[in-house]
């Protein structure tokens, strides 16, 4: 028993060093320690450095949400513009031209035909009403081409300059077709336009001529406004707040132009009224349609009226095309009545070739009348083909009248290589007189350089 407990003994005292071994000593633990601070003081050196890249993609994020409303406000200008001041089918359009106050869009319009009467267009004219358009010359001509120049001003005011040259029977002339400014940031959905402009009244008549579906406008354009109505003037415009498209407005102009003249009233001889509306009916089709009067006093107009003349205007556009996609195809019908009252009296002008039996003043009291219809089916983005009717009715009280309404048939075909140019082919047979009938072959070009708007509905 003695020996056992001397050998148990033995045993803890051999084993006693490998205790000490395993058992850590002051310089490991300082070690650990100090290895310990060294991870929290990298942990907050990175949480540092996390904190900072925060703040630095707030500041980016703030930044950027400026960036974007400034961005909006930018388009939210570029869309009063657009909606203020349509653009022309035409010309450049507010808020279609690309430019600013430094460097303004600039369009070039070159629009020329040949033409082939079979009856000299000179020697005639459409019965009960005096030729102040013109039938257009015989053979090759430059017709109407124009330079626009168009761009905003600044957050408020936009603007536009057209200058056109015209060939009309071989009285070439150059002049200052349009040159106006209008508002951008009226409220409540009004817009202003002031200066040299297109009257807002039926449908064509705001429109250039280059982008109409035929070579020549329609007969009531050429009788009644000498084939379209501009003049010196102010136009106020409300477009109403509606899913449905409503537009009213009001113009005051000198009164200068046909089918006004004299400038009568202190340089403000003309106004007009004009009512618009328009909307969808499904996805594939469309129409507008519109009632505008045109009211001046007249003094020695071109074809020898003076007095007071109204005229009404009446129009519809209905437009269809799969998936609402008007370039791809469709069908487009259009019409526009017109209403002509004068009461006054008609001297002959000199020198306009008219023979009158009794040449001396008389009275010119009594109601006119003319209507067009159209129809065009875009075959597809190349190919277009389409039909007009014209007819006029000279009334009774006219000076001109000779028993006799003057109608016309014009059919067309249209190549668009792009949405920059297109030739056009037309055939017309215009019955002007009694027994008098006049065939006309129409070839037209037309092109368009550099910055244009987007042509009005």
């Amino acid at each position: 028993m003695k020996n056992a407990a001397v050998a148990v003994l033995g045993s803890l005292l051999l084993s006693a060093p490998a205790w000490a071994a395993d058992t850590p000593s002051a310089v490991s633990l300082q070690a650990l320690d100090a290895r310990i601070r060294a991870l929290e003081a990298e942990g907050q050196k990175l949480r540092e450095q996390a904190a900072a890249a925060l703040a630095a993609a707030d500041a980016a994020h703030e930044e950027l949400e400026k960036m974007k409303a400034t961005m909006q406000s930018q388009q939210q200008v570029q869309a009063t513009a657009a909606v203020s001041a349509p653009s022309e089918t035409s010309s450049p359009s507010p808020g279609g031209a690309n430019g600013n106050a430094f460097n303004p869009g600039i369009a070039v319009i070159l629009n020329g035909d040949y033409a082939h009467h079979s009856k000299n267009p000179d020697s005639y004219v459409h019965a009960g009403f005096p030729n102040v358009a013109g039938s257009g010359p015989q053979g090759l001509s430059l017709g109407e081409s124009e330079v626009s120049f168009a761009a905003n001003i600044d957050d408020k005011f936009y603007g536009q300059f057209t200058i056109s040259y015209d060939d009309d029977n071989g009285k070439v002339g150059t002049n200052i077709e349009e040159a106006y400014i209008d508002t951008l940031a009226l409220p409540q959905g009004f817009s202003a336009r002031a200066g040299r402009f297109f009257s807002n009244i039926g449908y064509l008549n705001s429109h250039h001529a280059h982008t109409d579906n035929f070579v020549d406008r329609p007969l009531a354009y050429q009788a009644f406004l000498a084939d379209q109505y501009g003049d010196d003037g102010a136009q106020l415009r409300w477009v109403a707040p509606l899913d449905l498209f409503l537009e009213l407005g009001g113009e005051v102009f000198r009164g200068e132009n046909f089918p006004t003249a004299g400038a009568n009233h202190s340089g403000v001889g003309a106004h007009t009224l004009f009512a618009h509306a328009g909307g969808d009916v499904g996805t594939e089709n469309s129409w507008l349609a519109g009632v505008s009067m045109l009211k001046a006093s007249t003094t020695g107009a071109d074809d020898g009226f003076s007095g007071d003349n109204t005229l009404y205007l009446a129009d519809a556009t209905w437009k269809w095309a799969p998936n609402g996609n008007t370039k791809d195809g469709g069908v487009t019908l259009r019409s526009e009545y017109f209403i002509d009252r004068r009461h006054g009296t008609y001297t002959a002008p000199v020198g306009d070739g008219i023979d009158l039996s009794d040449p001396a003043t008389q009275p010119w009291v009594g109601t006119r009348r003319g209507v067009y219809l159209e129809s065009v089916y875009r075959i597809n983005r190349t190919w277009d083909v389409g039909y007009r009717f014209d007819k006029l009715w000279a009334g009774a009280g006219n000076p001109f009248a000779t028993g006799y309404d003057p109608l016309r048939h014009s059919v067309e075909l249209t190549w668009r290589n792009s949405e920059f140019s297109f030739f056009r082919l037309q055939y017309s047979h215009d019955d002007p007189l009694h027994g008098l009938a006049d065939n006309v072959i129409y070839l037209q070009y037309d092109v368009s350089l550099g910055a244009h708007g987007a042509h009005k509905f």
